[in-house]
């Protein structure tokens, strides 16, 4: 499929805004492109910001509650944003979290995790990890009496697919789905769709590469809790609901992990948006698709949810 008109519009006003490439600019720079929330802001029930006790002190989330449906079980949805690791905050995904507590029916909780380089790998996979274990400890505070989820878009999707894989191995908490959007699984920079969508596509393989510097520094990004395709064992993870953008560079990487968990024996539903670009679940105002799969994602949590 050709790109939506929406996506071609979106490049157009991206390239019309003349940024320099993030490899020619600071970490603190590019934050400055990215300063608020974007898309559309729908209602909550309430919203409240919060912190929570991790290994490296006190770090912040932000709590979303959606509308009480009685004859609905209440989920819970740890939710990480995306950014490479490097951009992004409570505020840039404030949309994407609304949207979930609402389709879902769940109380949604965005960890506000350490940022690279000032903090560098694995402090986002400890942080992201120590947000789960301490949510999971709050649900019958919170009225939760149906499924956790991990979820994230990106590099928080990376976060939701290791913090998944890190919870299979510990018993004192449980994931029942994992939620991961464009998600970034590997180092290697070097699928197809790497090749295909490298340049003029929005997210770019030189500004991966940036991203993946910024975060690991002298670490080896073949680490698992890096590249979790690169995991030993897949097998008895959580179910997982795959989102991929046909033209964006982090596509094959996503569904080659989406494959895997499958070979694993691990329930997977996959799907792949056509005619979108890398971020399109932040643009509800712009695609329609985003409405349909948040719907489609709620739907999956809420049967997880009853079980």
């Amino acid at each position: 499929m050709t790109l939506l008109p929406e996506s071609v519009r979106l490049l157009e006003e991206l390239d019309a805004l003349g940024l320099p490439p993030l490899s020619t600019i600071s970490a603190e720079e590019a934050r400055q492109r990215l300063v608020g929330p974007i898309g559309p802001v729908p209602p909550v029930a309430e919203v409240s910001n919060t912190e929570f006790p991790s290994r490296a002190g006190s770090l912040g989330a932000r709590i979303y509650r959606p509308e009480s449906e009685t004859d609905q079980p209440l989920n819970l949805v740890v939710y990480y944003h995306g950014g490479g690791w490097v951009l992004g905050d409570l505020d840039s995904h404030d949309g994407s979290c609304r949207q979930l507590a609402r389709s879902a029916h769940a109380v949604v909780v965005s960890v506000d995790y350490r940022l690279a380089p000032e903090a560098r790998f694995p402090a986002a996979v400890d942080d992201c990890l120590d947000g789960l274990v301490w949510a999971s400890g709050c649900r019958e505070e919170w009225g939760v009496d149906g499924a956790v989820c991990v979820a994230g878009d990106s590099a928080g999707g990376n976060l939701a697919a290791v913090v998944a894989i890190r919870a299979r191995d510990r018993d004192d908490v449980q994931v029942d789905c994992q939620v991961l959007v464009y998600p970034v699984t590997d180092c290697s920079l070097d699928t197809e769709s790497y090749q295909q969508f490298s340049e003029g596509h929005g997210l770019t393989r030189e500004s991966m590469r940036w991203f993946w510097e910024q975060y690991l520094g002298e670490h080896d990004g073949a680490d698992p809790d890096a590249s979790p395709l690169r995991a030993a064992t897949l097998e008895g993870l959580a179910p997982a609901y795959v989102v991929t953008a046909e033209y964006d560079t982090l596509r094959d990487e996503g569904e080659a992990y989406a494959d895997r968990l499958i070979a694993s024996g691990v329930p997977v539903i996959r799907e792949r948006v056509d005619g979108v670009l890398h971020g399109f679940m932040l643009h509800g105002d712009r695609f329609g698709e985003v409405a349909a799969v948040c719907k489609r994602i709620g739907q999956e949590i809420r049967r997880l949810g009853s079980e």
